[in-house]
């Protein structure tokens, strides 16, 4: 299996069955736990930037010649969209100055409106998958893990009024 099939497969993860999209979602979670750990919200935004132009090479590189890239077993893409989505729990962590682990309703919003978003693929979500192009692979879940971000930001602001 050549580097750029074990990086857009999440190193198998997306051979998983049944629902890929849904494993290599739950694959992102404590990769982002261990990334924020280790160096915080600056290393998790550090790691979503980098994990986005990434993805586009092993999708091209692994869908070479195929007419259709985004094959089930690419979930790159699912990670890339699961962390720019757990963004909002990092940054909030870091401001309030504790452990992100404590957010964990944000971290459970995160993956349920991610898989919401990236199943149902509203507006221009739903333009990226129809793409058919890595950038598109790329580019819906980017898409979908933005609106999560959204949605968990706004959830957030909910429970603070409410709860407070």
């Amino acid at each position: 299996m050549s580097l750029a099939t074990q990086i857009a497969t999440v190193f198998g993860v997306g051979r998983l069955r049944p629902a890929p999209g849904t494993w290599g979602s739950l694959a992102a979670i404590p990769a982002f736990w261990a990334l924020d750990v280790t160096g915080g919200v600056f290393l998790t935004a550090l790691a979503t930037l980098a994990v986005i132009p990434l993805g586009i090479w092993a999708v091209r590189e692994a869908a070479a010649g195929a007419s259709d890239p985004d094959r089930s077993e690419y979930v790159i893409d699912e990670v890339a969209g699961m962390w720019i989505a757990l963004l909002p729990v990092s940054f909030g962590a870091a401001a309030a100055g504790g452990d992100a682990t404590a957010l964990y309703p944000g971290w459970i919003a995160a993956f349920l409106g991610f898989r919401l978003f990236d199943i149902w693929k509203p507006g221009p979500i739903g333009f990226a998958d129809r793409m058919k192009t890595p950038v598109g692979v790329m580019l819906d879940d980017v898409l979908a893990g933005a609106a999560t971000a959204l949605l968990v930001l706004a959830l957030a602001a909910l429970s603070h009024i409410f709860l407070m």
